[in-house]
């Protein structure tokens, strides 16, 4: 009997899940590995996103990725799935400059990687990026709220749009869903403020941090697996303790090793 076809995630389904009450759900990957892996367990979009900074390149923030890093992986995680729509994040210093050098950045994405669509970090301040990279026939989904590309200008982790900074976030979201984005993501605001944005426009809203209110959720992959160390976010809830279980697996070859134990008859070729 033939395969069923995989019927792909569009950004049109995107919308239909706004209107049914469907919840989007959403995590970050980086290879092809996790790309299938996640794919078959049927999360809708996978997000290559500048995280790649702290979860793959070693570096402190997400402000060093450049567009050369983030092609490679971007490209692994776009030939590995049958369903999920991928996106990838347009790095800090690729789109700022101007409409044009947004554009020129979406190109390589879409043309060197198979990605379907490109993320842009800010509200207002890239509602002319979203634009025209929109104009041109690329998907953009926006992200407003905390955007960690800014985190030194914002002050480091801080939650946004509380008490006098409400109204920016709100028109920052609709400054991106008026530039043509199919959906924003809302990071670190309060659950107030989420749902005020959620019901208020017509394209949905992906959370992080961001409660329980908005139209869909992602969490970055290696936070909700539990494979980093450190102090997770408050938003995360640790789905695994894959650090533990590597952690655990690699002691026990090294000590096999150190013992004879491995390899055994069964791992050796004979004559």
């Amino acid at each position: 009997m033939a395969d069923t076809p995989v019927r792909r995630v569009r950004t049109r389904h995107f919308q239909a899940a706004k209107a049914n009450g469907t919840k989007i759900t959403a995590l970050t990957s980086y290879d092809a590995l996790t790309a299938q892996i996640f794919d078959e367990a049927g999360i809708d979009f996978l997000l290559v996103g500048d995280s790649a900074g702290n979860a793959v390149l070693g570096y402190d923030t997400t402000v060093p990725v450049t567009v050369d890093e983030l092609i490679p992986l971007a490209r692994a995680v776009a030939s590995s799935v049958r369903r999920a729509l991928v996106v990838a994040d347009l790095p800090f210093g690729s789109y700022e400059v101007s409409p044009e050098e947004a554009l020129h950045s979406s190109f390589r994405f879409m043309k060197e990687t198979g990605v379907h669509a490109v993320k842009l970090e800010g509200g207002v301040r890239s509602a002319p990026q979203i634009r025209r990279v929109v104009d041109a026939g690329i998907p953009v989904m926006g992200h407003v709220g905390f955007t960690p590309q800014s985190e030194h200008g914002l002050g480091g982790h801080v939650v946004q749009g509380r008490g006098d900074a409400v109204e920016k976030v709100v028109a920052d979201a609709h400054a991106v869903e008026e530039a043509g984005a199919f959906a924003v993501v809302l990071e670190m605001v309060p659950e107030s403020v989420a749902r005020r944005i959620t019901q208020e426009l017509s394209i949905p809203t992906i959370g992080i941090g961001a409660g329980n209110v908005t139209d869909g959720q992602i969490l970055v992959w290696t936070d909700f697996a539990g494979l980093g160390g450190g102090r997770m976010p408050r938003f995360v809830r640790q789905y695994a303790n894959l650090r533990q279980t590597l952690a655990d697996a690699a002691t026990a070859y090294r000590e096999d090793v150190a013992s004879g134990a491995f390899p055994g008859p069964e791992h050796t070729f004979e004559d």
